[in-house]
């Protein structure tokens, strides 16, 4: 029956111990500062309660000696027998220096009042109440004073001022002699208020309160910077001749706090700070096997994310070696994980390559340490080079790459996100080659379309050169060479069949010309060039329709950087659209196409077609330039997309602009932007011959 439990108590043990160990550790630190705090906070009571009494014998010392001081000013007045002026002036300047002075009195041995001066600072004392209806105290004082030939203080007693208030007053009365009999008296009433003013000093006065108060602890006169706490409280006893006062001395301090100075303090926080620490170690402990727990499944949570990753992702330390790769990129090079973090040169660099890797790579990693905002911006740029796979077929890939820093904030190496972008190159070139399909359509489309201007331009240089044929045959046929005109006329009839033979080609030329041509490069081309590659097929349609043709262009013309090509159809298809746009709704007389081009801006040229038709209404310009749109039932709808497109491969932007409302007959704006060549290259390739204006241009 004892075994289960012998079984569970060893396991228990141990728990327990540390629960008696951290209870006893606990009551220690209790009791060691409960006792700590009432040992400190005794000890600060009783400094309190000596500094109170220390104050108390200080203040009543000095009461006194200004007491006694009063006493010897006082009889120095009746030195060498002053007259009655000299006496006031001597009287008036002890009440100036002397602010606890309220009056002096000098009295003659009936004790009648033969001289009185009222202190400067306070006015006369008794007004309210008359200085004989108030004097017994006064009396008292005096005849003990004559009595025992020595000078001798009366009690005190309130005197009502003027204003309402009042002050509580004493008189020291000063027997005087002459000859060595009495001669009168003079009294001094002093204000007990202004006394202890003036006898304690400012700083003990900041942090207690004095007061003179009665042996039934009324307070009579009271002074200090604020009222005392009641709680440390010294009385002394001041013996004056005839009199006492006694003084009381209330500190300001109240009972000492929980943590009296700053030793308790340290020792009561270190004591916290101990327990504190003791339990942040057990949480630590606790946290740590949770971030441990968190950090094994962040882990795998991370690695199966980047098993399931299409795209590559690659770690390098400073020295460019490889330290992590994922699936992803394994599988893209054909390379396995150990073959790419052994070599220094990466197996999947082309050989005809390495060389300017392995340069690239150098500069890149031993340039200064990277910047976190800089290089995630030049991550997000990404760049593209080309790869090796394990078979040896190139493939180009878009690398974006990032610092890798450490948790102290140190550049360790470099983390790359690469991308195989061979399947999108391909798409890319199959639609490269659409679109060219797709214009080479449009060319042909708009061929068709002048094949009946074609015939209707060819009838008439072929009819002239049969009729020229038919009478040259018709002239050798009648007459023969004997006649001496035939010569002349034949050959006149062979220039005009000449002439029309070469005009005829010409038209078939140019169209020969524009679909025959498939030069895709860039290049510098004056604006009026293009306009006239394209002006003998505009004419053509120009001239079926009674279509007038002006040129507008700046002298010399902006020479733009194009595809000849490309931007040819462009014009082509923008000037056949506003011919065809007044042939109906526009009168003769207003039928008239406008070529236009200016330099509107540094780096851009802008190329106008302005026909004068009715504009284009709100409906079909929401889906003008939309592809296989069009308004015309013969049309592709593909002219204006493809013309949209190629603006845009040059960086510009192609829009119109009704020039009225809709139906007004003011006509459409077709306008396009390509690039101009720069100022520079401009100057250079001008001829010498160039006017004056157009070299002032240049900086």
């Amino acid at each position: 029956m004892n075994e289960p439990l012998s079984i569970d108590a060893p396991p228990s043990r141990p728990r327990g111990r540390r629960l008696v160990l951290w209870g006893a550790l606990v009551a220690l630190l209790v009791v060691a500062q409960s006792l700590l705090v009432f040992l400190t906070a005794n000890y600060e009571r009783v400094r309190a309660q000596d500094m109170v009494e220390a104050a108390a014998t200080a203040a009543a010392a000095d009461v006194r000696q200004a007491l006694s001081r009063h006493q010897q000013s006082l009889q120095a007045l009746q030195w060498n027998d002053p007259g009655a002026a000299r006496w006031r002036s001597e009287a008036a300047t002890l009440l100036h220096s002397r602010r606890d002075l309220m009056r002096i009195e000098r009295r003659d041995p009936r004790m009648d009042i033969t001289d009185a001066v009222d202190s400067p600072y306070q006015g006369p004392v008794f007004t309210r109440i008359a200085r004989g209806d108030i004097e017994l105290e006064a009396q008292l004082a005096c005849a003990g004073a004559l009595r025992l030939a020595a000078p001798a203080f009366s009690r005190s007693y309130f005197v009502p001022l003027s204003d309402g208030l009042g002050l509580e007053v004493m008189d020291l009365c000063v027997p005087l002699q002459r000859a060595g009999r009495p001669d009168g008296v003079v009294i001094a009433t002093l204000a007990l208020g202004r006394l202890l003013e003036e006898s304690v000093g400012a700083e003990m006065s900041r942090g207690h309160e004095f007061s003179f108060i009665e042996g039934d602890g009324t307070r009579l006169a009271r002074a200090g910077a604020r009222r005392g706490a009641g709680v440390f409280v010294a009385e002394r006893v001041i013996d004056l001749p005839g009199q006492g006062l006694q003084l009381r001395v209330d500190s300001a301090v109240g009972s000492p706090s929980l943590i009296p100075n700053l030793a308790v303090a340290l020792v009561f926080g270190l004591s916290l700070a101990l327990a504190v620490v003791v339990g942040l170690l057990v949480r630590d402990v606790r946290r740590r096997a949770g971030a441990e727990a968190r950090l094994a499944e962040a882990l795998s949570f991370r690695k199966a994310m980047e098993d399931s990753l299409v795209t590559g992702l690659r770690a390098r330390d400073l020295s460019g070696r490889i330290t992590h790769v994922n699936p992803a990129f394994c599988e893209m090079v054909g390379f396995s994980e150990a073959e790419l973090m052994g070599p220094s040169t990466p197996p999947y660099w082309p050989p005809e390559l390495a060389a300017d890797y392995a340069r690239r790579q150098s500069v890149r990693l031993g340039g200064p340490p990277a910047v976190p905002g800089r290089s995630t911006q030049e991550a997000r740029a990404g760049f593209e080079t080309i790869f090796m796979r394990r078979n040896g077929e190139r493939f180009p890939v878009l690398i974006f790459e990032a610092p890798l820093v450490d948790g102290q904030g140190r550049h360790t190496g470099w983390m790359s996100s690469v991308l195989d972008v061979s399947a999108q190159r391909r798409v890319e070139e199959l639609s490269r080659q659409q679109q060219e399909r797709l214009q080479a359509t449009a060319r042909l489309a708009t061929v068709g379309e002048m094949a009946s201007l074609l015939s209707h331009e060819l009838n008439q240089p072929l009819a002239a050169i049969a009729s020229y044929a038919a009478g040259s045959l018709n002239l050798l046929e009648s007459g023969g060479p004997a006649d001496p005109e035939a010569p002349a006329m034949l050959r006149q009839a062979a220039q005009r069949i000449a002439e029309q033979a070469e005009r005829a080609g010409r038209v078939i030329k140019s169209v020969h010309d524009f679909v025959r041509r498939r030069e895709q490069a860039r290049e510098a081309v004056r604006a009026d060039v293009l306009f006239d590659a394209v002006m003998p097929l505009v004419r053509l349609q120009a001239r079926k329709s009674g279509t007038r043709i002006e040129l507008d262009l700046p002298d010399p013309p902006p020479r733009v950087v194009c595809d000849r090509t490309m931007v040819e159809q462009v014009l082509l298809n923008l000037t056949r659209n506003g011919i065809q746009a007044m042939e109906t709704n526009t009168e003769l007389a207003d039928r008239v196409l406008t070529l236009r081009a200016r330099q509107t801006h540094e780096r851009w040229v802008t190329f106008s077609v302005v026909d004068r038709g009715p504009g284009i209404a709100a409906d079909v310009a929401n889906r003008l330039f939309t592809p296989f749109f069009t308004t015309r039932s013969e049309g592709m709808g593909l002219g204006l997309s493809l013309c949209r497109t190629v603006i845009e491969q040059h960086g510009g932007a192609l829009d119109f602009v009704n020039l009225g409302s809709v139906g007004t007959g003011r006509g459409t704006e077709f306008r396009f932007t390509l690039p101009a060549e720069a100022r520079e290259r401009a100057a250079a390739a001008a001829p010498v011959a160039e006017t004056p204006d157009s070299a002032a241009e240049l900086p």
